[in-house]
């Protein structure tokens, strides 16, 4: 199925949340060129495309539809190609079912990559999913832009296509990033104090950092994994997602695991993935012995190292405190990862489109329920370990 600019003028371009008076204006821009919405399949063309995109995100790389089966999702890259075969749109959707309700619903993580959210490659794009949720029974489309929070041209050129905000995110808004253009030096300068010197403290205690390799070295980051999970009570995925995590990326050296032992012996691990410009710290282990000898700081600044070396400007080192506030969930994460430099980025808040209300209207009042028990069950913050990473989950 493909949805083109000709197409688009022949329908009622408000339904689904297409502005009418705004396609108009650029049906005039673009008169005589064609643009096509379909699904791609070229690994290549999609991945340089979501590398070079301003909202470059992991999320919505090619291999991430790949990981969509262990959350029991169905994955499609929907992209819109120009009058050239040039790609100039793209959206990896996750086709999933509310709790509860077990209807469908689509969602899209850090997406969709479009550097114009005005754009007519827009309209085609939402036509596309509009389309699909028609004919699968999805009630409404999720999003969440790799996008600061407060862009006024995505807030609302979203609001004009029929969006409305949702107070609760899947994943975490806040994230902690930081800046790798410096040079080395300057980058261990920007570290507060004790971090820089834990960095070096690991070394002189005599523990190692090694790229993890083949099926053994995972084995020994899950077995760390487990415990960390188990310690600091958060979920993890089965040993196959991380599995497929590293076949997945590993061509052309997207991803790196790196084991830090002391004593011929494991005490922890990360793994990070790469792409384009971005670097994003994913997953994180630790033991309970010889945390001492801090080798999570040793362990951060190796990836950081791996991922400068590829030409990465930033470092993603994920989810913080939505209130940077102590006290709250995840502040001892926060605590750890701030303390090698860098900045807060929150993101757009969620936006839904909805194509079903009343099913909406019953989605929202569940959500809200179960948000209101959550947090009457979280009467004691869970505050991790300093170098811990609390998964984000997939979708």
């Amino acid at each position: 199925m493909t949805i083109t600019i000709k197409e688009i003028t022949n329908q009622a371009l408000n339904k689904g949340g297409i502005d009418t008076s705004r396609q108009g204006q650029e049906r005039v821009k673009l008169r005589g060129m064609y643009m096509e919405a379909r699904i791609i399949t070229d690994r290549q063309r999609w991945n340089d495309f979501v590398a070079s995109s301003v909202c470059c995100n992991i999320t919505q790389s090619y291999e991430w539809a790949e990981l969509a089966p262990h959350l029991g999702s169905e994955a499609l890259r929907i992209g819109v190609v120009d009058e050239h075969g040039q790609i100039c749109a793209a959206m990896l959707l996750l086709i999933t079912r509310a709790p509860v309700l077990r209807r469908i619903y689509f969602y899209v993580a850090r997406g969709p990559i479009i550097d114009d959210p005005n754009s007519a490659a827009m309209a085609v794009l939402l036509n596309y999913v509009m389309a699909e949720a028609h004919k699968r029974g999805a009630f409404m489309l999720k999003i969440e832009p790799s996008v600061p929070d407060g862009n006024e041209q995505w807030l609302e050129g979203l609001r004009k296509r029929g969006f409305r905000p949702n107070p609760y995110p899947v994943h975490i808004r806040n994230e902690w990033i930081l800046d790798l253009q410096p040079n080395e030096k300057e980058l261990l300068a920007g570290m507060k104090e004790k971090w820089r010197y834990n960095v070096r403290l690991a070394g002189r205690k005599g523990v190692t950092v090694r790229r993890g390799e083949g099926q053994a070295d995972l084995d020994t980051f899950y077995r760390l994994y487990e415990a960390t999970s188990e310690r600091d009570q958060f979920f993890i995925h089965n040993k196959q997602l991380y599995e497929d995590v590293m076949r997945l990326y590993s061509d052309g050296d997207g991803v790196a695991l790196f084991l830090a032992e002391y004593e011929g012996k494991a005490i922890a691990g990360i793994i990070v993935l790469r792409l384009g410009r971005w670097s994003w710290y994913m997953y994180g282990a630790s033991s309970d012995e010889h945390r001492n000898l801090m080798p999570n700081h040793l362990l951060q600044w190796t990836g950081m190292q791996w991922a400068k070396s590829h030409g990465c400007c930033y470092y993603d080192f994920r989810g913080i405190p939505d209130i940077l506030e102590e006290g709250q969930d995840l502040w001892g994460v926060y605590q750890f990862k701030r303390g090698f430099g860098g900045y807060p980025m929150r993101f757009l808040e969620t936006q839904d489109l909805v194509y079903q209300p009343l099913i909406y209207g019953l989605y929202m009042r569940l959500l809200e329920v179960k948000r209101k028990r959550d947090k009457r069950v979280r009467t004691k913050k869970i505050e991790k370990q300093p170098g811990q990473q609390r998964e984000v989950p997939l979708r």
